[in-house]
């Protein structure tokens, strides 16, 4: 059994022709949806801590580098998307161009991504929630057990993360889904906070808090090569990388646009320059209002509020509007990221890669429960005892994995098969890619040690399931024929 078997791409194209999905979606609600999944905590939790730990008030370049990153990896997300119109996403691109291998590895990756993700959002969720009433849940209640005050108080579990993981779980299992119509009101109120804030906060910056721009070298705490000067804003590309993470999503509804040939390029292209012009103006306007070394203590939490509450005066009920909205908002990424796993399970799980419990359908509610109540034992336990910063660390680190992939995954296509139908063309082929895989291993290798270590035995692991379990119950074990009897189509 050859580790690099395919998943023939005809194939794929007969099933996304046959496809029982409703093709409902256009290039504007694919960019909806793409700044929905992008804007969440990333921009208000990880901007902070970038400038913090790393960067300074260079997190601006930050964004910059991370971007640039992200473009290289989108164009070729839009081709994958445009020529393979299936749900699925990197997953599904690395078993038709790769191989089972790799694709395995790729999947294994965005566990990385959406469970981790969700697990980090729903930390942050809990630290808003807390400032919102005023801090009256206990440290030890609304943290985990790796994280101690400077008064010595060690927290016990997270109950507010494990609190709204439970409850968009349920609605999961329920078969629950956001309309059109509902993800463009989630929307319009993110950009409208982040508009509110950036044309409000513009007039509180304070030019002194910019100088110097790079963390100086010998700064206490910031010794390390990569947490100071240059180094320090490439290290902050590697965090707030997190914030970019979602416009990926976007691919995944390939199978329900109108035109995915000319539609997907625009969502996936279209919602990342929205967030990246945004992301911009706000790292500019948040470490201006307050000096960057601020959130490394008092305002590590809750950043944004903290800064419009101390720095900001008669601006108090912008706090707390902001965190209300924040909320409401965190609450749609972590369903989609839960949702976004689930996805990725179902499809792994249909290819017999993973245990059939995975796939198995609700037979009320049409829903992938069994692999949605045990995502969230997974998730909750993420959520409850681990720490937002090192999750996500992993977070980004297991999507710039798959953005590596998918890069990769274009050259090796373009030369294998040139001569099949692109809607959409990457530019610049081999360069684009080669650029997209060079940036994106340059952020994974800015991330400190203990990240890098943690997600290579986290694939370790994944390569001894495969080994042990994946290879040998694959769908691609059973002849061409028997395996397009059996079309993996998405429950919903």
């Amino acid at each position: 059994m050859s580790l690099t078997r395919k998943k023939s791409l005809r194939s794929l194209l007969e099933q996304a022709s046959h496809s029982d999905l409703k093709r409902t979606l256009t290039a504007r609600s694919l960019i909806a949806l793409g700044i929905g999944a992008i804007i969440g905590a990333g921009l208000f939790v990880r901007t902070a801590a970038a400038s913090a730990e790393a960067a300074g008030p260079s997190v601006i370049l930050s964004f910059v580098v991370a971007a640039t990153g992200c473009l290289f990896a989108g164009l070729c997300y839009a081709e994958f998307a445009s020529m393979i119109p299936i749900a699925g996403s990197a997953y599904t691109y690395s078993y038709t161009t790769m191989g089972e291998f790799a694709a395995w590895t790729i999947g294994w990756a965005l566990i990385l991504e959406y469970a981790m993700g969700a697990a980090t959002v729903s930390i942050a969720w809990s630290e808003y929630a807390n400032r919102l009433l005023g801090g009256a849940i206990p440290f030890e209640w609304c943290h985990g057990p790796l994280e101690v005050t400077d008064a010595g108080v060690r927290g016990i579990i997270n109950l507010p993360a494990l609190l709204i993981l439970l409850i968009l779980t349920a609605l999961l299992v329920k078969g629950t889904q956001e309309s059109a119509t509902v993800n463009g009101f989630i929307v319009a109120v993110k950009v409208t906070i982040v508009l509110v804030f950036i044309a409000l906060g513009w007039r509180f910056i304070n030019p002194a808090n910019h100088t110097p721009f790079f963390i100086p070298a010998g700064t206490p705490g910031h010794e390390g090569i990569m947490q100071h000067g240059i180094g320090g804003m490439l290290r902050g590309a590697g965090i707030v990388f997190f914030a970019f993470i979602g416009f990926d999503a976007v691919s995944t509804a390939a199978q329900e646009t109108k035109d995915p040939g000319r539609d997907m390029p625009k969502g996936i292209l279209g919602s990342l320059a929205i967030c990246t012009f945004l992301y911009i103006l706000f790292g500019y306007v948040l470490t201006g209002v307050a000096n960057w070394t601020e959130f490394l203590k008092v305002g590590k939490e809750a950043s944004v509020a903290y800064a419009v509450q101390n720095h900001m005066p008669g601006y108090g009920w912008l706090a707390t509007a902001i965190t209300v909205a924040i909320l409401f908002g965190f609450s749609s990424v972590i369903l989609v990221m839960l949702l976004g796993q689930s996805r990725v399970f179902y499809s792994m799980a249909k290819d017999g890669l993973l245990p059939k419990i995975f796939c198995a359908v609700h037979p009320t509610f049409c829903t992938p429960y069994k692999c949605n109540i045990t995502l969230f034992f997974f998730v909750g336990a993420l959520g409850g005892f681990l720490p937002g910063s090192l999750l996500g660390d992993l977070t980004s680190i297991g999507t710039l994995f798959a953005f590596v992939l998918v890069s990769i995954g274009i050259w090796i296509l373009r030369r294998a098969q040139p001569n099949l139908a692109r809607p959409f063309r990457t530019p610049l082929v081999p360069l684009v890619p080669i650029l997209g895989a060079i940036v994106c291993s340059i952020m994974i290798l800015s991330l400190d040690g203990y990240t890098q270590l943690v997600a290579l035995c986290w694939m370790l692991v994944g390569f001894v399931v495969y080994f042990l379990y994946g290879r040998g119950h694959s769908n691609l074990n059973t002849s061409e024929a028997e395996l397009q009897n059996v079309p993996p189509t998405l429950a919903r």
